[in-house]
């Protein structure tokens, strides 16, 4: 009995997006390993920016340091 767990970040993941996700790892371990669909379990762990990071910075702020560099339109 495969268990897969997928983790996003909580930023409008929507339920058709999830049931995509949920049948697309579902039919890799039907594929790969040959596990039946009913015996293969997904689980989809929604996470807040604030809760995720790398290089020792949160998700949160990571944006928003790259939303602030990005250049701005000019009035022309």
């Amino acid at each position: 009995m495969p268990m897969v767990t997928i983790q996003v970040t909580r930023e409008g993941v929507t339920r058709e997006e999830k049931a995509r996700l949920i049948a697309g790892a579902s039919d890799l371990l039907l594929k790969v390993l040959n596990k039946p669909l009913d015996s293969t379990f997904v689980v989809i762990e929604e996470v807040d920016t604030d809760n995720w990071g790398w290089g020792g910075i949160p998700v949160t702020e990571i944006r928003a340091r790259a939303k602030a560099a990005r250049p701005r339109p000019t009035d022309e």
